[in-house]
């Protein structure tokens, strides 16, 4: 809204103070910083709010981490909708309002978190860990992300380097600086299926007090770089990276992402006074693999991400190797759970994936210099 106002406000937004929105840097610091004060603003008004509703609270599962259940029952969920009250702030305050990158972002962030909303409804009010069905709901995500695809080929503004004719429905290989695959149409059924399945990754791992918050943010750091690199000319050119037009925008979002994940892991911190749901998992995934697809940087997801793949292949083993075999790869699935039956504490696992997540992100990041 304020870079609308910066375009339309004639010689008043040519002032100094004004002119400092032409820069994504500076308006992705404010997104960052919006984000984070709505979060903080609303957090302990809406958790005893949530309380009051939940009554008590998201239920554990009963096959789960026995400590789980005296820990962590009785605390309410849904925290996901603070996430998105300062991540839809911050951007739609910060970032430009006429980019159809944006609008294709928060199209998924706003539909996967409505679908979470339910899930996470569902759940409480059953008082059954079993939400909405899953097969309805991979339906819908999956539609959500197509539409958002659809927005980003049809409506985002091409390329113009040479040989960039078919970017838009191409696949970018990482290293390799020339190699792109046009996949035509089907590149519909990849890119929903890369933010689908950003979605479910990141659900799969928010299973522990910030286990998801601080990663998600560590991802959100690596593409708000990536997005801002991708879509200048200049960088982009001396990295050798296709030129995406537009796209920087997509560092303001990054930064609302952050600031969020900041002021909801205040509340989030062990011991969490509340959590993310299913609300904030889903769309805070689904977010993230539509900023991939949209810098054309979905490998690199694979790599920035690596902790929520490393997570999705635990629980796709676990029940693989069961239904085969009979046997149990791992003592609990997803594989954070695992090392908790090891003796683990929390706050070690959680740490360690903190690590683990800043390495892969340096990893990822690397990419971008090895051409």
């Amino acid at each position: 809204m304020f870079y609308w106002l910066y375009q339309h406000v004639g010689a008043f937004g040519h002032t100094t103070a004004f002119r400092l929105l032409r820069y994504e840097t500076f308006r992705t610091f404010l997104a960052l910083l919006t984000a984070l004060v709505v979060v903080v603003a609303m957090g302990s008004r809406f958790i005893r709010w949530m309380q009051a509703k939940q009554g008590r609270g998201q239920p554990i599962r009963s096959d789960g981490i026995e400590r789980h259940i005296v820990e962590k029952a009785g605390t309410p969920t849904m925290g996901g909708l603070m996430i998105l009250a300062g991540l839809l702030v911050g951007t739609l305050l910060w970032s430009d309002l006429s980019n159809v990158y944006v609008w294709a972002v928060i199209l998924v962030t706003a539909g996967y978190g409505v679908l979470g909303f339910l899930d996470d409804y569902a759940k409480v009010t059953r008082q059954s860990t079993e939400g909405v069905s899953g097969r309805l709901r991979l339906l819908l995500e999956a539609l959500v992300g197509g539409v958002a695809v659809l927005m980003m080929i049809r409506l985002g503004q091409p390329s113009p380097e040479p040989g960039s004719a078919h970017l838009a429905t191409s696949l970018a290989f990482p290293v390799f600086k020339e190699l792109l695959l046009n996949l035509g149409w089907f590149y519909i059924v990849f890119a929903a299926f890369v933010v689908v399945g950003g979605a479910n990754a990141v659900n799969f791992t928010d299973g522990l007090d910030g286990l998801a918050t601080v990663p998600v943010m560590i991802a959100a750091a690596a593409f708000g770089f990536v997005a801002y690199l991708v879509g200048n000319f200049v960088f982009a050119n001396y990295l050798q990276l296709h030129f995406v037009p537009g796209v920087g925008e997509l560092s303001v979002f990054c930064g609302a992402i952050i600031g969020a994940g900041l002021g909801f892991l205040w509340y989030n911190a062990p011991p969490a006074r509340i959590f993310m749901g299913d609300t904030g998992s889903l769309s805070l995934g689904g977010a993230l693999g539509a900023v991939a697809v949209a810098t054309k940087h979905e490998i690199v997801l694979a790599i920035v991400g690596g902790l929520f793949v490393a997570e999705t292949l635990s629980v796709v083993i676990q029940v693989a190797s069961f239904k085969m075999t009979g046997r149990r790869v791992f003592r609990m699935a997803p594989v954070h759970h695992h090392f908790e039956r090891l003796g683990w504490s929390e706050s070690t696992i959680v740490i360690r994936f903190w690590i683990v997540s800043v390495m892969l992100a340096l990893l990822g990041l690397a990419t971008l210099k090895l051409r």
